[in-house]
């Protein structure tokens, strides 16, 4: 039986030579040890202190990530999953060192069952690269997390996006998962069926875990038909709080609306500047609506009126296809426009989520925050299941600054659970948010978690120092 490694031990360096140079034989240009590749491969667009993995390796099928697991464990080597580097809170870091196993040559799409709405593809493929494929075919895959995101990469955060009001996020539409464990054994975790009472949820064990319990090689995934009409609008409002109230009011009267965003007014200059827009520099909610045509205008109609009953308005929609997908591109690059409210400094995006009717109070309190401290921090969120993102900019040279920067995120993380939220809807937890989780879910909740990995992982070499010590 394999036995438990202490917690924080990194390997020795014969053990790593000894992986990097079998691994070399096998792959050949596929292993990658160059400083600046392994150096992409830990730090892309987070903050957090970069921690370069040993060695990068470009697996093409799942027996190859069985290969490269199997002589890891052997070594006691750590693994870290990496799909396109998007995440937040540093979870392609590799704080014991190890070898990053990235997905992107695991391209194919391996089957789409239209008439069961469901597809099967490999991790590597991003969410444009599979609705590119599905177009033709009147289907689409609908979790949108803004970045171009790989597939794997976003069951393993349980991602989410603009989308998941209507479509619900990952853990919704993930069907079954192919994962190597940390033995190297290949698990399949369901079936296609659409519900199952057959045995634990695997699935939603996996998705989630951030590569903590396993390499996912294959997602089996819901899809939906795209639909007949489409429309999207802006509405500006007199205040963050009507915006939030529009839209807590929105979803409560059971509007079946797609998107509904909230941009604060200083995400608006900078939406405005980076894209060329000019929306009204006022808080502002963006709305997309899918349905018939009736319905698209009948939806339409009924948040106009819901909008002015709280001061908002006018609402102006859309229904070409190329005016809404200006807007949502605008509303997608909202990480890149933030950069030019304050040159030089780096932006530190962070997410929490509340139920919808604490939404308004909580943004309200965020906002007067961000006016004591003094900080340039944009609010943008997908505001109608509750989450919403902040995004202080921050000379992150400057230790004062970055004093003032943990305590802010910290007081944010406080208050979104002390009005029973979470302390993220969306980025993950990752490296940065670990802390927090005793707070959200309690010492025994936070026990499991860490039994669960232990049985799993046992030799602790899936992506160790995430989530939970142990």
């Amino acid at each position: 039986m394999l036995q438990a490694a202490p917690a924080g031990v990194r390997p020795s360096p014969d053990a790593v030579a000894a992986v990097v140079d079998a691994l070399a034989a096998d792959f050949g240009s596929r292993l990658v040890t160059s400083h600046a590749v392994r150096e992409q491969h830990s730090n892309t667009l987070t903050w957090v202190p970069s921690q370069a993995p040993d060695a990068v390796v470009f697996p093409k099928t799942t027996e190859e990530v069985v290969a490269i697991v199997r002589l890891c464990a052997e070594h006691r080597v750590p693994v870290i999953p990496f799909g396109t580097g998007t995440s937040f809170e540093g979870h392609v870091n590799a704080p014991l060192g190890g070898i990053s196993i990235d997905t992107s040559l695991m391209k194919q799409i391996i089957a789409v069952h239209a008439e069961d709405l469901s597809c099967v593809v490999e991790p590597g493929v991003t969410r444009k690269e599979l609705n590119d494929f599905l177009r033709d075919q009147g289907l689409f895959f609908p979790i949108d997390p803004g970045a171009d995101a790989s597939i794997g990469g976003m069951a393993a955060t349980r991602a989410s996006g603009t989308n998941a009001v209507r479509y619900g996020t990952m853990k919704d539409n993930v069907l079954s998962l192919t994962v190597v464990t940390p033995e190297g054994a290949v698990v399949k975790t369901a079936s296609r069926a659409k519900k199952s009472s057959a045995g634990y949820d695997l699935t939603r064990l996996f998705v989630g875990s951030e590569g903590t319990l396993g390499v996912i090689t294959s997602i089996t995934l819901k899809l939906h038909g795209i639909p007949e009409a489409v429309s999207a609008g802006i509405c500006p409002f007199p205040s963050v709080h009507a915006a939030c109230d529009a839209t807590i009011l929105t979803i409560q009267t059971g509007l079946p609306v797609a998107r509904i965003e909230l941009l604060d007014q200083t995400m608006v200059k900078a939406v405005n500047l980076h894209s060329k827009l000019g929306l009204p520099e006022s808080p502002l909610l963006l709305l997309e609506f899918h349905g018939t045509e009736a319905s698209v205008r009948e939806q339409a109609e009924r948040f106009g009126e819901i909008a002015k009953d709280l001061g908002g308005g006018p609402f102006i929609w859309e229904t070409k296809a190329e005016d809404r997908s200006r807007l949502w591109q605008a509303r997608h690059d909202a990480y890149w426009a933030t950069l030019a409210l304050r040159p030089g400094a780096r932006p530190v995006p962070t997410d929490v989520c509340v139920p919808i009717s604490q939404l308004a109070d909580c943004v309200e309190e965020t906002r007067a925050d961000i006016a004591e401290i003094g900080l340039i921090a944009p609010i943008v969120g997908h505001v109608g299941d509750g989450n919403f993102h902040v995004q202080p900019l921050v000379n992150t040279e400057d230790p004062a600054e970055i004093e003032v920067l943990e305590a802010f995120l910290k007081r944010l993380v406080m208050r979104a659970l002390a009005m029973g939220g979470t302390c993220t809807g969306e980025h993950g937890v990752g490296q940065k948010k670990m802390h927090y989780l005793e707070a959200e879910h309690g010492a025994p909740a936070l026990d499991l978690m860490a039994r669960i990995k232990r049985a799993i992982d046992p030799l602790n070499i899936m992506n160790p120092g995430k989530i939970v010590d142990v």
